[in-house]
């Protein structure tokens, strides 16, 4: 499984329109194969940044995923709401059983 987090920091008087583009892309992207949960959220600690947490199923629904070009737009009009660069870390990660 691949685990995505990605972050914005929303500029000043952007906020609406930045959830409701991120929310947009959430929705589109859980229809994508390979999709296993995309979410967008509001950190707690700073209302004014925006925090995306994808999982997908492997690395080649992730290409494709970046290859829509739906997701380049998403990067675009996120650019032009956000205070500073976005941030994204990708990770190879294994579902372990808690307990």
């Amino acid at each position: 499984m691949i685990i995505i987090l990605g972050s914005i920091q929303m500029a000043p008087g952007q906020r609406d329109a930045a959830i409701a583009v991120g929310l947009e892309h959430c929705a589109r992207s859980r229809a994508e194969p390979g999709c296993i949960s995309h979410d967008c959220h509001v950190d707690a600690a700073d209302p004014d940044k925006l925090v995306f947490v994808e999982r997908w199923a492997d690395m080649a629904a992730v290409r494709t995923h970046f290859a829509v070009p739906a997701s380049g737009e998403f990067v675009r009009r996120m650019a032009t709401l956000a205070s500073e660069p976005p941030q994204m870390s990708l990770y190879d990660a294994t579902e372990r059983p808690v307990g």
